[in-house]
């Protein structure tokens, strides 16, 4: 194979534009986590007091905001940006059962690591509500994966090696926390620390299963376990 070639091909499964397409995707990962600092200061407060944070119009309304600003734009992009199909490009038509099976293998590991550390949970009905069962549990993975760790972070390995492409991933998926939790005033080193290390994790899940539906799968249960089983 020629080098031309090679790198035509390279291009077609892993678009690099040049600087100003580079410039573009930096201004989307800077212009998306300083505008979503206004959800927890300015949109949630309203919205829970108008609707509850019980209820299923919360929770619809709430799940349609973050896929509008969360999955859109990254759809948008890597259509008219960047001219690729977005479901091959975040690889949700790649290895999807390995990527089913790594899910499942890691959250079999997942429950009995929890069960060992916090004991046999003790599940409440108060816990279960519209949004900790559609946005907490079954969507989560996918809002949160598709932005991080199938666009994100193949955009920046695409430019530098993996690790420091999972690493600064990682760092922004952090980020896009912490105005969530300084609003709520629920903020925590070693949660902030937890967040930063299942990023790392969600990042390696990835690649190790080339499939986008293993991270997906793997956050949507851990989350789950987390605040719905074991309310943590």
């Amino acid at each position: 194979m020629s080098d031309e070639t090679g790198a035509l091909a390279a291009s077609a499964t892993d678009p690099v534009r040049p600087a100003a397409g580079a410039a573009l995707f930096y201004v989307y990962v800077a212009a998306f986590h300083l505008l979503w600092i206004f959800w927890p200061y300015l949109l949630y407060p309203r919205l829970t007091l108008a609707l509850g944070d019980r209820t299923l119009s919360y929770a619809v309304v709430q799940l349609t905001i973050r896929v509008l600003f969360w999955v859109a734009p990254v759809w948008l992009y890597l259509r008219y940006v960047d001219g690729v199909e977005p479901f091959e490009y975040l690889k949700l038509t790649h290895n999807v059962r390995r990527g089913f099976v790594v899910a499942l293998v890691l959250t079999m590991i997942n429950v009995v690591g929890m069960l060992l550390r916090f004991g046999v949970p003790h599940p409440s009905l108060s816990r279960v509500t519209w949004n900790s069962m559609l946005g907490t549990s079954l969507l989560v993975g996918v809002i949160e994966e598709i932005p991080y760790r199938g666009f994100m972070l193949q955009k920046l390995a695409a430019r530098m090696p993996f690790w420091r492409a999972n690493v600064i991933t990682s760092a922004l998926f952090l980020v896009i926390h912490l105005p969530g939790w300084l609003a709520l005033h629920t903020f925590r080193l070693e949660t902030a620390i937890t967040i930063f290390i299942f990023g790392l994790i969600m990042a390696a899940v990835f690649k190790l299963a080339g499939s986008l539906w293993a991270p997906i799968v793997t956050h949507s249960a851990n989350d789950c376990l987390s605040f719905v089983v074991f309310g943590l």
